[in-house]
């Protein structure tokens, strides 16, 4: 038994074109385009952050803790809130853990 297809006649209005279709609110927009907007765009941390994941790729987060608990052993505070935001940033779980326990406890 063979198949034949019969396109419908209404092409915009077939279901398969609604389907199809995006809605208009759910297309892409241009998002770099308000003072708002280039605030989070230009965030230092999250520079570090994506330039950091960019160098470790999916064990980004575990080498940020390891980063963040050598600063805490060698007492350098400022590293450490830097290295555990980049954490946070890449899984607050984890971040969640070393925040709560001082590493090497």
């Amino acid at each position: 038994m063979s198949i034949h297809f019969a396109a419908s006649r209404r092409r915009p209005g077939s279901a398969l074109a609604r389907h199809l279709t995006v809605p208009r609110s759910m297309q892409a927009v241009n998002d770099n385009h308000g003072e708002g907007d280039r605030a989070i765009i230009d965030n230092p941390l999250l520079r570090a952050t994506l330039e950091h994941f960019a160098a470790h790729g999916l064990g980004a987060a575990a080498e940020a803790r390891n980063q963040a608990e050598d600063a805490f052993l060698s007492e350098d505070a400022e590293s450490y809130r830097h290295w555990l935001a980049v954490c946070r940033m890449l899984d607050r779980r984890m971040a969640g853990r070393l925040a709560r326990r001082p590493p090497g406890a």
